[in-house]
């Protein structure tokens, strides 16, 4: 039996998943979770195999979670199942050490597919990120400029480009604005743009939202 937890901040999108996910005989979601401190309380007393991971939590997103969990040395395979759009995120998660990546607006039969891959220790992508890692080998040196951004940058950047305000966005990511300014300070500087909306008009270019 392949023991999963899942990682979502939204009861109504874990309902969905754990309903997919029981649908397998051989998949039992074992906890449902909402953040990454509650990931790690459930790990305290639960073996898991695989944690569905949403990468838009509350506090800490989902990549920091990512390179958390690897720190733990934990026996645990983690599938990111996410709405940001694959060409963006999915060869950061499989950087930052998940094992597969999924965007929600897919099949969500395929959920079933992946976790069985993952657990038994392959990789599981779909074919539009398959052919975007072979095109990384083909083209090393040819990376975007938010490519640079880390985690919490490139969530500034994209809760900008969505149309929010930075006191919205410090509420969400449980910061404080001032905070949110100065993420918001070194993405126009590594983007090398001058305002939000030439923020938002290179997130669009870019398929980042």
């Amino acid at each position: 039996m392949i023991r999963v937890m899942l990682c979502d901040d939204h009861a109504f999108v874990r309902r969905g998943i754990r309903d997919m996910l029981s649908e397998a005989v051989d998949i039992q979601v074992i906890a449902e979770t909402a953040s990454y401190s509650e990931v790690r309380e459930a790990l305290r007393t639960q073996a898991c195999d695989v944690l569905v991971l949403d990468l838009n939590l509350p506090g800490r997103g989902g990549i920091e979670v990512l390179e958390s969990l690897r720190d733990l040395n934990l026996p645990l395979k983690v599938l990111v199942v996410s709405m940001y759009p694959e060409d963006q995120y999915a060869i950061r998660c499989l950087r930052a050490g998940a094992q597969g990546y999924l965007n929600k607006a897919g099949d969500p039969t395929e959920i079933i597919t992946a976790v069985r891959t993952i657990h038994q220790g392959r990789k599981y992508v779909t074919a539009e990120v398959a052919q975007m890692l072979v095109d990384n080998l083909s083209t090393p040196n040819s990376q975007a400029l938010h490519d640079a951004l880390s985690e919490r940058e490139m969530q500034t950047l994209i809760k900008i480009a969505s149309g929010k305000r930075l006191s919205d966005i410090a509420q969400e990511l449980m910061l404080s604005p001032k905070t949110v300014s100065v993420y918001r300070a070194r993405v126009l500087e590594k983007l090398k743009l001058s305002n939000n909306s030439e923020l938002t008009v290179y997130a669009i270019r870019n398929g980042l939202v």
